[in-house]
């Protein structure tokens, strides 16, 4: 007994600066060759007792709180980020895809990288979100997104940040209604029209924020 303790004391006062957590304190110690088998209790019980483990351990000092909905009052307002991968290597090299969403209109941005770097997150925000104007290119799989109608607002992400729904290329093709009618109007009657489109549009959007703070 007399001979673990000695052996105890020696092997802690290695370890007890560089060990974050119990579980790394006691495989520090098989694997340098010494083994009890009250070792892992005898760790627990060390760490529980030793002030610099106290100081050092990964403690949550937040308080703890229900969970709650990132509220957005307009489009923009907030914005979602977040990482996705490593995923199967593509043949241009990428691995991750970083993606941000709108938390009003659920309008997303995404971009392939190779590296999760800081300069790639900056450049990615300060390009597709800060210094983004007009309509935007949107890709294939976006497209499909923005005009898709999303649950939790009952309306398509294009249709709450420009006021209309996105025209199709098959609508361009075969005229659809609103593209026949539209043909037809003069300059006064088409600004009249859209200029009734964005004051429909303020109604919308408080439609879909009030919706968001039921739910």
């Amino acid at each position: 007994m007399m001979k673990r303790f000695k052996l105890w004391k020696k092997l802690i006062s290695k370890f007890v600066v560089l060990t974050k957590s119990r579980p790394k304190l006691h495989l520090r110690i098989k694997r340098m060759g010494c083994y009890w088998s009250t070792m892992v209790k005898d760790c627990i019980d060390y760490a529980k007792r030793c002030q610099a483990c106290q100081f050092h351990a990964n403690l949550i000092h937040q308080p703890p709180e229900s969970l709650h909905a990132t509220v957005a009052s307009w489009s923009f307002d907030a914005w979602g980020l977040d990482v996705v991968g490593p995923m199967t290597k593509s043949s241009g090299g990428h691995l991750y895809t970083l993606a941000a969403i709108d938390y009003f209109s659920k309008w997303a941005e995404a971009v392939p990288l190779k590296k999760v770097k800081k300069e790639n997150v900056v450049d990615f925000i300060r390009t597709n979100i800060i210094y983004r104007y007009g309509v935007p290119r949107i890709g294939e799989a976006l497209w499909a997104y923005r005009t898709t109608i999303r649950t939790p607002t009952q309306s398509t992400s294009y249709a709450l940040v420009y006021g209309v729904e996105a025209v199709l290329p098959l609508e361009q093709q075969i005229p659809s209604l609103r593209i026949a009618i539209q043909k037809g109007l003069i300059e006064e009657e088409n600004a009249r029209i859209r200029l009734e489109e964005f004051e429909a549009l303020d109604e919308k959007r408080l439609e879909v924020q009030q919706g968001s703070n039921v739910t």
